[in-house]
């Protein structure tokens, strides 16, 4: 890797994840996080920079296996989340575990193990969270109670960090036209409208922006939602 400073994305292969990564491409080395090894090699080809960091975010030990080989992070970008949606009388533990473990436990987890070369770096920490992280709609129970602890997590590191100079960015996208949105629009049995959303490159310019932001600011929460 070069000197440039480095961002970590995860969610890296596809969606907002993928096109966070390249806006950051012409600033950042990358380091693409992710399960589908061959969808971030392919990716990583792309940008000059950039390359897997393929590892199952919800194995504790493949995890820190993975972090202890970063020891400087300037950008660690949080784009990994499922979505399961059900009324809460039909959703069983085991949904809201799998919701949890993903979308909140993964999160803590892997910025904890990162938090040593997050400080070295003075780095920022970026959770893209969601517009169910400040407003909790039925069926979306499980998904809205992972992204509103998702932002509490954001703001107990905010003051934690802040004395070491690491700072976290909560982005609250509206729904964004990506793979996930066609799969809820079919769980509600709607149809996928993705003139209606907004697009991946949105959000990831927003972020981009938030990141490059001087260093006598910071952006704290950032909502973004479809142009009417």
């Amino acid at each position: 890797m070069s000197s440039r400073p480095l961002a970590l994305v995860t969610g890296g292969s596809r969606g907002v994840g993928a096109a966070v990564a390249r806006a950051l491409a012409s600033t950042h080395d990358l380091l693409l996080g992710g399960r589908d090894r061959q969808a971030l090699a392919e990716l990583a080809e792309e940008l000059p920079g950039a390359r897997p960091w393929a590892v199952e975010l919800t194995d504790e030990h493949a995890l820190a296996t993975a972090a202890a080989d970063i020891e400087r992070l300037d950008v660690l970008v949080h784009s990994a989340g499922v979505v399961e949606l059900g009324p809460i009388a039909e959703t069983p533990a085991a949904s809201w575990r799998r919701v949890m473990e993903v979308n909140l436990v993964a999160v803590a987890e892997s910025t904890r193990l990162l938090l040593p070369a997050l400080r070295a770096a003075q780095g920022k920490v970026v959770l893209i969270n969601s517009g169910a992280g400040l407003r909790a709609n039925p069926q979306w129970g499980a998904y809205a109670a992972s992204k509103f602890a998702l932002r509490a997590f954001g703001d107990a590191l905010r003051a934690e960090e802040a004395e070491n100079g690491v700072r976290v960015i909560s982005v609250h996208p509206g729904r964004v036209a990506t793979d996930m949105q066609r799969a809820v629009r079919a769980t509600e049995g709607g149809d996928f409208q993705p003139e209606k959303y907004l697009r991946p490159e949105t959000v990831a310019e927003a972020v981009a922006a938030a990141v490059r932001l001087p260093d006598d600011g910071q952006i704290t929460e950032l909502v973004l939602r479809p142009n009417p």
